[in-house]
């Protein structure tokens, strides 16, 4: 019931933290933190992925500092303007101009207003005088040279839309998209109040005009994006960028296409002629920076006024008219650079519509995006509380390296997507999942650590956290495996070393061995002295808890031979222990008094394995076993050491030296096992002759010297001089431990 709650409890904290991601993405709540971080790695996959290289078709005119000192303070006559377009179109052979700001004020630098205030005041009897100012009239008329020429050429005027003021300064060029009003104002576009435009003079030669001011700035101040289409007065009017592009695609059809779902409507597509430009519901595009300030080739004014560049410098390219000086030029905060040239992001944008290297982010990435957060929190919360720490970490960093590896493939492909709010996602539920797991489950674990720490192996406390509804201090009877061992002359041992150095051979002895059954999933009941009880089927039970203990038992006897080097050069003694294992019903559980408690196992089961122990060195092996344990490990072979009557047990056992898997063994050696037991089962008959052939036999043909095989001879022969009664069934009793 308790697991059960706190599933429920981890359930319900993963929903919540996935439904606030989802409900961010659906704009149903916006999350600060995550708006900053997407914005972060959309700037680091922009200056990651820029191709930084210099773009050959669109050149930035600059009126720079050369020019200004050759020329004047700016704004310049409309004569050198007038100029630079003859030169430009004429000389040149640009493909087409956009122009990155705007003329609101007539020229009054040229001096006509005096010449007409003398021609209408005290000249205007003089006819000589007369005669001169219409001559000079034209002439000073820069406005309308300017006009001149601007027209029938690839030239766009800028103007700016202000969204708070309704000031209307001069006139925007002719749109001929109208817009319903109810259409008009459902578009999720910019909705400027007034705006500032070039002179109508100038305005009605140019060919066209954009605007190239940004409603649409992120918070933090960075130009991402710009729009493209801003809709004014019930009509659609493109940006410059947007307007240059179109002129240079050879004067390419703008359509827009917008979308209806029932009271909704959407831009949902900006086309020149073939090209398509994408376009977010705000009729914005994402800025595609070629690289730092520097991407595009910057030429002085004053250059092409006084013809100084190659015609292949300028020819069939697109200009941009902007500045580099201080005082005029204009800059913004861009995902490259914190300072960047308002006219560069211009430039990029043209550079990106006519290449079509343009990001775009579909309607449908909403819905895309709510597929991937749930898809990422169903999983996380399904599979983490099944995985171990380091599986949770592993799976962590895989569900991240996913992530990030689809996201960067899409970027790659022109699709951008959200990648803050699945790593945040991501990172959120693992840090929910550690957190939970360190304050709710670590203090079950805990507990288990404190009660059981010192018995058995940390994986066995955390199997044990997993479900601790399982795990019992209370008494149980259960069917378990009990382990000895014990030093042989350890008394003799002791004594020859001083009790710093003793201590020094325990620690070395005790703690392979501790380890070595907790490899096995053991359980360390205690240290007595130099002898180990250990045991296997709690607290949590085990089904193979007599193989477990078999294989701990050889693992523990090949460690000690292991150890006899380390002994030896320290001038220690050499070790050999003897081990003992039973199987059966025991008691176990928290057991003592108020003072002390102990978890630990009690029952004749338990006694029987200390006694078969201490049976080790009068049979000269190093591990017996008892006939239940034999019975729950059959693959093994055995020798059938005897039948015996132990110290506190009335009937009599039968206990086995374990040789080694049957399938590892030779044939040869398992005919020496049967021929043995064969030896044994005559002995109990009575027939020592047979019994007495066997067994010579074999130490006969071995090398090895069994020990009880002379103890069979010694008893043979003790009973063909004293022949047992008829009672005698072959059993011994040992009355001692």
């Amino acid at each position: 019931m308790l697991r059960t709650l706190r599933l429920l409890v981890r359930l319900l904290c993963g929903v919540l933290v996935v439904g606030f991601f989802i409900a961010h993405e659906l704009f149903l709540l916006r999350l600060p933190v995550v708006e900053t971080l997407e914005n972060n790695a959309y700037d680091l996959r922009v200056r990651a992925t820029m191709p930084a290289t210099r773009s050959n078709d669109i050149v930035i005119l600059d009126i720079d500092e050369k020019s200004l000192n050759e020329l004047g303070r700016w704004p310049w006559n409309r004569n050198i303007l007038a100029r630079l377009m003859d030169r430009l179109f004429q000389d040149y052979q640009i493909r087409v101009i956009g122009f990155d700001m705007f003329f609101a004020e007539p020229d009054e630098t040229s001096g006509i207003s005096l010449l007409e205030r003398l021609a209408s005041g005290e000249l205007k009897d003089n006819l000589e005088f007369q005669k001169v100012a219409q001559s000079l009239r034209t002439e000073l008329q820069y406005d309308q040279r300017f006009a001149d020429s601007l027209k029938s050429r690839a030239t766009v005027l800028g103007f700016v839309f202000d969204q708070s003021d309704a000031r209307e300064l001069n006139r925007l060029p002719v749109s001929n998209a109208q817009l319903d009003d109810q259409i008009s104002s459902r578009l999720a576009i910019p909705h400027p109040k007034g705006y500032s435009a070039s002179l109508n003079l100038l305005q009605s030669n140019a060919k066209s005009g954009g605007f190239f001011d940004n409603p649409q700035v992120d918070s933090d101040g960075i130009y991402r994006r710009v729009p493209v289409i801003q809709e004014y007065q019930g009509r659609l009017y493109p940006s410059m960028a947007l307007e240059v592009s179109r002129l240079a695609l050879n004067d390419g059809e703008l359509a827009i296409g917008i979308g209806q779902a029932q009271s909704y409507y959407a831009i949902e597509s900006v086309r020149l002629g073939d090209h398509i430009v994408p376009v977010d519901e705000h009729g914005s595009v994402l800025v595609p920076y070629r690289g730092p300030q520097g991407s595009f080739r910057y030429i002085s004014v004053i250059d092409v006024l006084n013809k100084k560049l190659p015609v292949a410098a300028l020819k069939d390219k697109i200009v941009i008219l902007g500045t580099s000086a201080p005082g005029l030029l204009d800059l913004r905060s861009t995902p490259v650079q914190n300072i960047y040239p308002g006219v560069e992001v211009n430039a990029n944008i043209i550079d990106g519509i006519i290449s079509g290297t343009i990001k775009r982010q579909p309607a449908y990435i909403i819905a895309l995006q709510f597929l991937i957060l749930l898809g990422i929190g169903i999983v996380m919360i399904i599979l983490m509380p099944r995985l171990s720490p380091l599986g949770n970490i592993l799976f962590t960093i895989i569900i991240l390296l996913s992530v990030g590896l689809v996201n960067l493939r899409l970027w790659q492909n022109g699709i951008v997507i959200p990648l803050a709010s699945p790593i945040l996602l991501t990172l959120s539920l693992f840090i929910l999942h550690v957190t939970y797991g360190f304050l709710i489950e670590n203090r079950s674990k805990r507990v288990l650590a404190r009660l059981f720490g010192q018995y058995i192996p940390p994986e066995l406390v955390d199997e044990m956290a997993k479900n601790p509804d399982q795990i019992s201090l209370e008494g149980q009877d259960r069917v378990m495996s009990v382990l000895f061992s014990d030093v042989r002359d350890f008394t003799s041992i002791s004594e020859s070393l001083s009790s710093k150095e003793l201590a020094y051979l325990m620690n070395e002895y005790l703690t392979p061995m501790s380890r070595i059954i907790h490899q096995h999933r053991g359980t360390i009941d205690k240290y007595m002295g130099d002898a180990i009880m250990a045991f296997w089927g709690a607290p949590i039970e085990e089904h193979n808890h007599a193989r477990m203990a078999l294989f701990a038992a050889l693992d523990m006897l090949k460690a000690v031979e292991a150890l006899e080097d380390t002994f030896v050069s320290r001038g220690w003694p050499k070790i050999r222990i003897g081990i003992g294992i039973s199987t059966g019903h025991m008691s176990v559980g928290n057991m003592g008094s108020d003072f002390r408690m102990a978890y630990t196992v009690m029952g004749d089961e338990v006694n029987l394995g200390s006694r078969i122990e201490s049976l080790t060195k009068l049979y000269g092996v190093s591990l017996i076993v008892s006939e239940n344990t034999r019975n729950e490990v059959p693959d093994f072979t055995y020798l059938e050491l005897d039948r015996v009557k132990v110290k506190g047990k009335e009937n009599p056992v039968t206990i086995y030296e374990p040789i080694a898997p049957t399938d590892t063994l030779s044939p040869e050696q398992i005919e020496e096992v049967v021929q043995f037991n064969r030896a044994v089962d005559l002995y109990r008959k009575r027939d020592w002759n047979a019994a007495r052939a066997l067994i010579t036999e074999l130490k006969a043909k071995t090398s090895q010297q069994h020990k009880v095989y002379d103890i069979y001879l010694d008893r043979i022969k003790f009973n063909e001089d004293n022949p047992p009664d008829a009672n005698w069934d072959g059993v011994v009793a040992y009355t001692s431990k």
